[in-house]
């Protein structure tokens, strides 16, 4: 009898522990603030042009915000990009780089990075197509839905990260990380948090 009470409340810590946002079993741990970000390259697109993206040196040049998010031409995806493209030129003076992450192919980044609508051709978006640069930073892949269009009406076929940004100082630590799901922000304020969280970097830099 006492042996079945144990078993019994094995399983129900198990399940409550499956049940919290980021514990389940096939979830990897999210980078937390405080951490080193994982280096990566990656194959991206800047202004219709695709180069081989390096964190490395993005790092060598200041603050980078590190923005994951589902799909190109998607409603919220849109105006996060568009946002981002906005206020680029305030990431630029606070010291900052912004590289965009998704599993969408170069060939779709293209054209998304130099649509006026979008990226404009102010910051690069990365090709992530098997969520391997993500599981690195703690974030996993759903799987891609069927039925699911683009706003132009074309079949989205790849998995979908969740929207998360982090925002990395100069030496590569994640001073803050904001999600859409944890943090229940809109795409437009991971944009605005992420611009005042560099902005206040580039001021104790100055002191």
């Amino acid at each position: 009898m006492k042996r079945q009470f144990v078993v019994a409340m094995a399983a129900g810590l198990l399940a409550a522990l499956l049940a919290v946002p980021g514990l389940a079993a096939n979830e990897p741990a999210v980078l937390a603030p405080g951490a080193a970000a994982p280096d990566f390259t990656a194959t991206a697109s800047l202004a219709g042009k695709d180069f081989t993206f390096s964190l490395k040196q993005a790092l060598a040049k200041g603050p980078v915000v590190v923005y994951f998010y589902p799909a190109a031409y998607t409603g919220g995806c849109d105006l996060e990009a568009h946002t981002f493209a906005t206020d680029a030129d305030q990431f630029a003076k606070a010291g900052a780089s912004i590289i965009g992450v998704s599993a969408d192919s170069i060939a779709r980044l293209n054209r998304f990075s130099s649509d006026p609508k979008y990226c404009a051709g102010k910051f690069a978006v990365a090709s992530d197509p098997d969520g391997k640069i993500a599981a690195t930073y703690g974030l996993a892949m759903s799987p891609p839905q069927k039925g699911v269009n683009d706003v132009n009406g074309d079949p989205v076929t790849h998995g979908f990260l969740p929207r998360t940004t982090f925002v990395l100082d100069r030496e590569g630590k994640v001073v803050a990380r904001l999600s859409s799901r944890d943090d229940h922000l809109t795409p437009d304020q991971h944009v605005k948090r992420s611009l005042a969280i560099v902005e206040k970097l580039q001021a104790n830099k100055a002191l």
